[in-house]
């Protein structure tokens, strides 16, 4: 058995005929790959893999050593930079803490060593052929499959979690705004201090890193708690989500009597006419079904935009739909527009759309796009304007 002498990085000295070996041309991939797009991946997918982002910062510090834009396993893929080249293409990174992350990248499959006998990396013919030592970057391009697979697997989880703490952040806010119109309404029930609370409990939870459990228990709790306080104010409890299944399209139909009414005191429950109610609906306000149409009072609390514009003060339903009636054709919103979103959300739900619309004018560069794409989402089930309103109160937290 032949001598084997000790590189100075501890890893037992190779022979030029086992470099030759190392060197051999391994299974072709299937086709070349764009090595920043397989770098890419592997930074959307890291967490798979157990990989840092400063793993991948060496890793992209070693592929720009290599010429080509893409891997081909037809070509070497062996990159032999220095220790302070990598340091250098890494941002500065202590040789220390570079030698720790390529030790990572190997452990993991992401690079093969290729060592020379004296444990140097560097390129030179050989009896005609040329070899190199260094790293082999060819696992990358076998493993590029399952990379991708792993970023697009990644990428749905993070999307599935910033909606649903989106979905959160949002219901929060509705409590808190419920909670604040409760007190502003002299509603002195025991459980608003539960319900504040809450509501400022999620938001110190919402500043930190949340995983799906979390966040799932935390909307289950919100809306529990935003029904609670619709309760207590006498609202539908469908208020808490306007997005779920439970909301189905709504299909108000314009009561044409009222056209003839003079503003009356309105209903405590849906703030509607109860003349009108009682033509259009002998049935109490509770049991219609479908999304329901947020209180007035917090329509007229939220934008008070149409206020000023409106010819007089506002005090029913009819009202507000005939402000929004004479102050749409300044807004550039078309008649056809106008009509359609009448048609399909209802006058009342239309004009609360409008409101929401005036409130933010100046943030909307097309009124009538922007309102034909709402009609387009109603036509679906999946709009109400209760969360618009919802969006423009004042934040009490």
């Amino acid at each position: 058995m032949g001598h084997h002498s000790l590189t100075p990085f501890g890893r037992t000295a190779r022979t030029v005929r086992t470099a030759l070996e190392n060197n051999r041309p391994r299974p072709q991939a299937p086709c070349p790959i764009d090595k920043w797009q397989i770098l890419r991946d592997l930074a959307a997918g890291r967490a798979r893999f157990g990989l840092s982002d400063r793993d991948i910062t060496v890793l992209q510090a070693l592929l720009s050593c290599h010429p080509e834009t893409r891997l081909d396993a037809s070509a070497p893929l062996i990159v032999h930079p220095s220790n302070e080249t990598i340091c250098a293409r890494a941002n500065g990174m202590a040789s220390s803490t570079m030698r720790r992350h390529l030790a990572k990248l190997v452990s993991e499959g992401f690079l093969l060593r290729r060592d020379s006998p004296n444990g140097k990396r560097y390129a030179r013919r050989v009896a005609g052929a040329r070899i190199a030592f260094g790293f082999d970057l060819s696992p990358l391009l076998h493993r590029a499959a399952e990379i991708a697979e792993a970023a697009e697997r990644c990428q749905t989880e993070a999307a599935e979690l910033a909606t649903l703490r989106q979905t959160v952040s949002l219901l929060r806010r509705d409590l808190s705004a419920l909670v604040d119109l409760a007190r502003q309404d002299g509603i002195d029930a025991a459980a608003l201090p539960r319900l504040s609370e809450l509501a400022q409990t999620v938001a110190t939870r919402l500043r930190r890193k949340l995983d799906l459990e979390a966040l799932a228990a935390l909307e289950h709790a919100l809306r529990d708690a935003i029904d609670e306080t619709a309760r207590l104010l006498d609202l539908p409890s469908t208020i808490s989500s306007n997005t779920d299944a439970r909301n189905e399209q709504h299909q108000q139909k314009t009561n044409k009597d009222l056209i003839d009414l003079e503003p009356a005191e309105t209903c405590e429950r849906c703030d509607a006419v109860p003349a009108a109610r009682e033509k259009a609906d002998p049935a109490p306000c509770a049991e219609k079904t479908g999304p329901s149409l947020p209180p007035l009072r917090l329509v007229l609390r939220a934008c008070t935009e149409i206020g000023i514009y409106a010819r007089g003060p506002i005090t029913d339903w009819h009202g507000l739909a005939r402000a929004a009636d004479e102050i749409r054709p300044m807004t550039g919103i078309s008649p056809a527009v106008w009509n359609e979103a009448k048609g399909v959300l209802g006058a009342e739900q239309a004009a609360t759309v409008f409101s929401a619309m005036l409130q933010r004018f100046s943030a909307i560069r097309n009124p009538g796009g922007y309102l034909r794409s709402l009609v387009t989402r109603a036509r679906g089930g999946a709009f109400s304007p209760t969360r618009m309103i919802m969006a423009l109160l004042p934040d009490p937290a």
